[in-house]
């Protein structure tokens, strides 16, 4: 029977604790010459420009609906039946085109019976005056008597007047004819027949055939409000009566376009306020050869004010920022440090915005890199010139 050596345990595990006692003094040794130290990073980089100088012109920008120049609804003025429509639904119609026809046959004839009635007074006033004539001539050679004379000219004045209710008879048997024919009173585009051919239209009501739009050119109204209305008026001197005759420029933008591509003026004002609203009605007037404004639209109406042109300062639009304070433009001073600046915007120009209140003129603005520009943080600023700085600062060719 073998014996088992015996296992040398304290021996070697107080060799192990040694080598690792050893590695451990030698890493604190070498690694004492080459300590990690912190270095932070570079203050982030924004894009900054001074704000721009530039003549604008002030403008106010409201809302309106657009309506016909002219509406009429026609109405049958005679009775009779309907016999003919000249038109197709939705058609362009020029000034007295025939629409509808109304059976004209018996108007004709009460027209002709007018005028033989006419004839017939004309010829009753002709005999009476001949009459008149040859009996007076009897009465100065004393053969005859002056009542006879009275009597022919009793009966010459009663032909007169016959004769002139035979002729007014005969005028409203014309226009009662004039009537069959229904005519556009003017160019437009005429809506959908509401009759058709062989009803009995004018029996004792309004009969309406169809309705007309003048839509070219077409007026759009909308309001101002008493506060800024007054505000103008101090300003310019002008009352509204007076700007009617100025045709100021008025600019129009429908909902599915951007900015105010049509361009009409200012041709009435309401002569007063509406004590409910608060607001004075206007209205511009704007041409519209292609008929592509209906009435009845939604628009968006900028006026120009009156001696407002003036050198502003305008910043992009890119360079707004909005809190619960309001609006702000973050701002780099002397010592590249981010500060906020609370502003009043006014007009807006291009992609540019006037800045009524809160810069100088001659700040360095950051317009781009804004969620790097943190107020009281300092910031590396890239300077470059405005009209290059508002290119950069544009959407999808600048950095947040």
């Amino acid at each position: 029977m073998k014996k088992r050596k015996s296992i040398r345990q304290p021996r070697d595990l107080g060799l192990v604790v040694a080598g690792a006692m050893l590695l451990t003094i030698l890493t604190f040794t070498f690694g004492c010459g080459d300590r990690n130290t912190y270095a932070p990073p570079p203050p982030p980089e924004v894009t900054v420009s001074q704000p721009i100088h530039r003549p604008v012109t002030g403008y106010h920008e409201l809302t309106g609906t657009t309506q016909a120049i002219n509406t009429v609804q026609l109405t049958a003025r005679v009775q009779g039946y309907l016999e003919k429509v000249f038109f197709q639904d939705g058609d362009l119609v020029k000034k007295g085109q025939l629409l509808f026809l109304i059976e004209p046959d018996m108007y004709e004839a009460r027209l002709r019976l007018a005028e033989a009635q006419v004839l017939q007074v004309q010829a009753q006033l002709d005999h009476a005056e001949t009459e008149l004539a040859r009996f007076s001539n009897l009465v100065k050679q004393r053969a005859a008597a002056q009542t006879d004379v009275d009597n022919c000219r009793f009966q010459r004045d009663n032909a007169r007047a016959s004769l002139l209710a035979a002729q007014a008879n005969r005028d409203l048997a014309k226009l009662d004819l004039s009537y069959t024919r229904v005519t556009a009173p003017f160019d437009g585009r005429i809506g959908r027949r509401l009759q058709d051919p062989g009803n009995l239209v004018g029996a004792g009501e309004n009969t309406v055939l169809a309705e007309i739009n003048q839509i070219d050119p077409i007026y759009v109204y909308f309001t101002i409000s008493e506060t800024e209305l007054l505000r103008r008026i101090q300003a310019t001197g002008v009352s509204p009566t007076e700007a009617e005759k100025l045709k100021i420029p008025v600019y129009l933008g429908l909902a599915n376009e951007e900015g105010y591509p049509h361009e009409g003026y200012l041709d009435f004002t309401g002569i007063s306020v509406t004590p409910t609203t608060g607001t004075l009605l206007l209205r511009g007037i704007f041409p519209n050869p292609d008929g592509k404004i209906l009435p009845g639209l939604y628009a968006r109406v900028r006026v120009q004010k009156l001696d407002s042109e003036r050198i502003a300062v305008l910043v992009p639009q890119t360079a707004l920022g909005y809190d619960q304070l309001g609006t702000y433009i973050l701002v780099v001073n002397n010592q590249d440090l981010v500060e906020r600046r609370g502003v009043k915007t006014g007009d807006q120009v291009g992609d540019l915005s006037v800045i009524e209140e809160g810069l100088q003129g001659d700040e360095w603005i950051v317009v781009s890199g804004l969620l790097r520009a943190i107020p009281g943080a300092k910031v590396t600023p890239l300077r470059k010139p405005a009209e290059e700085a508002t290119a950069v600062a544009q959407p999808g060719k600048g950095s947040p």
